[in-house]
């Protein structure tokens, strides 16, 4: 397995605690367990800390949280065993294709499985005065590019492939943060970003002269998603009723995809994934009010493809007893287990290649970057 064999994550450590009010225990999981997680005051903290204390209250099982502000810090634990699951995003995909942070030779693509993920969306985000009305227009205008964040850079380029475009096709503004990207909107500084609907940023601008505006991504439109789904096999269509300039009454079709993932090695017992999903399940009704977000943790929305990377066969075998597992969740499972089995074959023959002309590590990074984007064409 390849991972960083001396990188040392500095993370601060939590356990989390709380009035018990459990019975005699339903599943058969550890009584102590280390997650991996985003750092304290995001979303996935809030999100894991609630499961967290959902099953201390309901089974008395104990979760230590490994909270950090990087896809590495967060990976690390799980790669290396200190943590059995991990609450993790985007850097789930980017690791499984040995890209980006993770297209260095001491990593490499890696075998990681999802449990279950949250449905959420994240558009294409533009104001009602620049002229952007369907996502076609945003030919020739002025798209964010946010330096050292492929996951808001890699789904930008898929919302410029839905609408047949690369960026040569767009006038590239470079940003060094998310923050940034967003309040450039309102600065009139840019014309079109990523992020979420309920940003505070989008408030403001929703109540400003300039108005917030979500270009949709209607289902129909099949040629589209395909393209899409081509740079990012975890997007999918999702109807979204709430944020900035959202008429609850109105959904949008937006792009969807999850976060957070919980997320295991795809050599994690099976039984232990099997118990984790049930706990997941039967512990729902304790943490789904614990935010507003939570509630789409519901089994039937959070257990189905697509996701970042195949499901685990623990989880498997509980959603087929849920009757959630289906032929096209199959089918998806399948076709995406190939692709990566493919992109390892890949891998070893470029590190085979690059050793072979000593290359250094970022003549690697370059070539290999290049290699995996040709093999999704």
């Amino acid at each position: 397995m390849r991972f960083l064999q001396k990188f040392k994550v500095l993370v601060s450590v939590i356990i989390i605690t709380g009035v018990c009010t459990f019975s005699a225990a339903a599943v058969d999981l550890p009584d102590n367990m280390i997650w991996s997680c985003y750092d304290v005051g995001s979303s996935g903290y809030v999100q894991a800390s609630a499961v967290a204390n959902a099953f201390l209250k309901k089974y008395n099982k104990k979760v230590r949280l490994i909270p950090s502000g990087t896809s590495i810090g967060r990976i690390m634990p799980l790669i290396s065993g200190k943590a059995s699951v991990g609450f993790l995003a985007n850097e789930t995909f980017f690791a499984s294709e040995g890209s980006y942070d993770f297209a260095t030779y001491n990593w490499g693509p890696q075998d990681l499985r999802a449990v279950l993920g949250r449905p959420t969306s994240f558009p294409l985000i533009t104001t009602k005065d620049s002229g952007i009305k369907n996502i076609e227009d945003i030919k020739g205008k002025r798209v964010s590019w946010v330096v050292g964040n492929p996951s808001l850079n890699v789904k930008t380029t898929a919302f410029l492939a839905f609408a047949g475009l690369t960026w040569n096709d767009v006038k590239k503004v470079t940003f060094p943060g998310y923050a940034e990207s967003l309040k450039a909107l309102l600065q009139g500084n840019v014309d079109a970003a990523v992020g979420s609907t309920t940003a505070s940023i989008l408030y403001e601008l929703e109540a400003s002269h300039k108005g917030v505006y979500y270009p949709e991504l209607p289902p129909s439109n099949k040629e589209g998603w395909a393209r899409l789904q081509k740079i990012i096999p975890f997007g999918f269509p999702y109807k979204e009723n709430i944020g900035a300039g959202i008429d609850k009454d109105k959904p949008l079709w937006l792009l969807g995809y999850k976060y957070p993932i919980i997320t295991v090695r795809k050599d994690t017992d099976a039984d232990f994934v099997y118990n984790l999903i049930k706990a997941m399940d039967e512990t729902y009704p304790i943490y789904k009010d614990a935010a507003a977000s939570m509630v789409t943790w519901e089994i039937s929305q959070s257990g189905v493809t697509p996701m970042d990377v195949p499901f685990h066969q623990g989880a498997i075998k509980y959603l087929k007893e849920k009757g959630i597992w289906n032929d096209e969740h199959e089918k998806w499972q399948q076709e995406r287990i190939a692709q990566l089995e493919l992109i390892k074959k890949e891998w070893d023959a470029a590190v085979e290649y690059a050793n072979s002309k000593n290359m250094g590590q970022e003549a690697f990074y370059e070539y290999w970057m290049d290699k995996l984007e040709a093999l999704k064409k």
